[in-house]
This record gives C-alpha cells, sequence and structure tokens, in this order.
C-alpha cells in the first residue's frame, strides 16, 4: 500500500499524451530494448509520449537472462538491425551498446554515474551518442546501508553481495565501506559471478557472522532474485536491495529511484531523439523521485520486528 507521494518532480517531466512525430509512409521507427529492465513502463512511458508498439514504433527486444556477458552480442545485433535507438537498462547493458556503436543514439537508464564510467564527457553536456538518466548508484547504496543499519540496529557486520564483472560494483562497494566507517559497521564483500556462486556466497556471509546482506543490482542477481531472497530468509539473513522487483520475490527492503519516472523520461529521451535531437546534446537527468518499499511478510519469516520509523518512511510496505 502506498505510504507516501513523493513531491517535487521536475517539470521538464509533466508528460502529457502527444501525437508521435511524422515517419516516412511505410517506415517505422525501430528502437532496440537492451536489457530486461521493465517493458511494460517503457511501453507505458512511449504510449503517453503517443508511441504505440506494433502501430507508429518498433521494439526489438533483446534480454541477456541473466549473463551480462551476452550484452556484447545482443548490441551488435541490434545495430546490424539498423535500429535508430538503443535503450539500455543497466549498466552493462550500456557500456555493451557503447562498445557496439559510436553512431546510434544510446538512451541509458538504471546506469550508474557515466562520468566516472567513461560514457560521457559531462553530466550537462554528454557529447558523443550516450544520453539518458543515471541513478549515481554509488550514493544510493550508501542510502540502503543507512536503511538496513536502521532496520537490524544490532547489526556489527554487513554483507554485500557484488559481481566482480559488474564494473560500477567495485565503486559502489568502496562507497559502502566509506559509508560503514560513519555507522560503526563492518563491510564483508562476496563475490558471485553466476547463480552457482549464490549458496557459498550465502554460507561464507554466515561464516562470517553478518547481521544484514546488501545486494548490488545486476542483471545476474536480478535474474536469480527469487533464489536470493530465498537463501536470505533461510538464513535469517535481511537483505536490501535495488528496485522492487528484487522485493515482489520476497527480498525484505529495496530502496531505489522510482521507476516509473525514470521511464517516463526514458521516453522522452527517444521522442526527442526521434524528432531530431542530437544525443550529446541531451542534459543526462538525476533522478528527483526515489521508493523505500519493504515486505512484511518476510520480516515475519525471519522473526524480525521492522522499526515503526523506518515503516513511516516507506512508499510501499508489502503485507
Amino acid at each position: 500500500m502506498n505510504r507516501r507521494a513523493f513531491i517535487g518532480t521536475s517539470a521538464a517531466f509533466v508528460l502529457a499524451p502527444r501525437t508521435a512525430g511524422t515517419q516516412p509512409a511505410g517506415k517505422l521507427p525501430r528502437i532496440g530494448a537492451l536489457g530486461a529492465g521493465r517493458p511494460e513502463l517503457l511501453q507505458q512511458g512511449l504510449r503517453d509520449m503517443g508511441y504505440v508498439e506494433g502501430q507508429n514504433i518498433v521494439i526489438e527486444w533483446r534480454d541477456a537472462e541473466g549473463k551480462p556477458e551476452r550484452f556484447g552480442e545482443l548490441a551488435a545485433d541490434l545495430v546490424r538491425l539498423k535500429v535508430e535507438i538503443i535503450v539500455a537498462s543497466n549498466p552493462a547493458a550500456t557500456l555493451a551498446a557503447r562498445r557496439a556503436t559510436s553512431s546510434i543514439p544510446i538512451v541509458m537508464t538504471n546506469t550508474p554515474d557515466p562520468v566516472q564510467l567513461g560514457l560521457v564527457a559531462s553530466l550537462g553536456r554528454p557529447g558523443g551518442n550516450v544520453t539518458g538518466a543515471t541513478t549515481l548508484s554509488a550514493d544510493l547504496t550508501s542510502k540502503q546501508l543507512d536503511l538496513l543499519k536502521e532496520a537490524v540496529p544490532r547489526a556489527g557486520r554487513v554483507g554485500v553481495l557484488w559481481n566482480p564483472a559488474n564494473p560500477w560494483h567495485p565503486l559502489a562497494l568502496k562507497a559502502v565501506e566509506a559509508a560503514a566507517r560513519s555507522l560503526a559497521l563492518q563491510i564483508y564483500g562476496v563475490e558471485a559471478r553466476d547463480g552457482g556462486g549464490l549458496v557459498p556466497a550465502f554460507a561464507t556471509m554466515t561464516k562470517e557472522r553478518a547481521g544484514g546482506v546488501i545486494v548490488l543490482s545486476d542483471p545476474m542477481t536480478f535474474f536469480h532474485r527469487a533464489r536470493i531472497a530465498e537463501l536470505a530468509t533461510s538464513r535469517r539473513l535481511p537483505t536490501i536491495c535495488g528496485v522492487r522487483g528484487y522485493v515482489d520475490a520476497g527480498g525484505l527492503m529495496s530502496y531505489w529511484a522510482h521507476q516509473e519516472d525514470l521511464y517516463r523520461r526514458v521516453a522522452s529521451y527517444v521522442d526527442r531523439i526521434l524528432k531530431g535531437a542530437r544525443p550529446g546534446e541531451l542534459p543526462i537527468e538525476q533522478p528527483t523521485r526515489f521508493e523505500l518499499v519493504i515486505n512484511l511478510q518476510t520480516a515475519r519469516a525471519l522473526k524480525l520486528a521492522i522499526p515503526r520509523s523506518l515503516l513511516q518512511q516507506a512508499d510501499v510496505v508489502i503485507e
């Protein structure tokens, strides 16, 4: 149920339905969607801009199914199809798309600081062919640590489940370690490159007496989110993750940029590029809305009492 509505969304993105740009007769704009992301949110955002899949726009969907190493071949496939734009739903997808093409516009979402990753020159004037919405994920991960400490105040050590193949995870891990010092917490990073690494990772965190776990967002961890929730619950390990999908699958908490808002922004970029805007001249947007989701069913399974102060902060509570 909704507990709180954020306000202050940028007026530039209060979008009303409109008519899509005129296309040559018989030719529909073709968009490549790289990564699972939230297909329904991308479709809705495009509908709000006047684009309906199968009527006046074609979307080529490509998902790595939890194997980020496949993004390279999938991006190359979209380039061969000569799509007008590639929408990339995570950092691995964005980096793969950028390696595959320097000319096709790339609109990113759920991607951390693109300056740090070497994707753009600056947020205000990206240059090149990459633009979109950044989540500045290292900052979000530090906030996740604060929330986990509030949920489990007795925790002295926190495990961080990360994928060394993900280019931003080392940066996020450093941010968590820095934030932990002010909270008198110890951080214990545990690697998992694929689904086979999850059982030993949770066994290690249990052995190291972790009081909770931060699951860093990643195509692999998201694909195996139900398995992660199962392992965490069986070992009585409270988790906090990125997007809400982890919590819907049984995780305890999630905190991330508001997905509906991000995909509305993505649709706006797609619309402007199709109408002639150059991606390198479109400033990269940062999130203005965030969402905290708490799963009380999981809390009861963990025999964990969530503080009222934390519940009052939540945007969604799953009863």
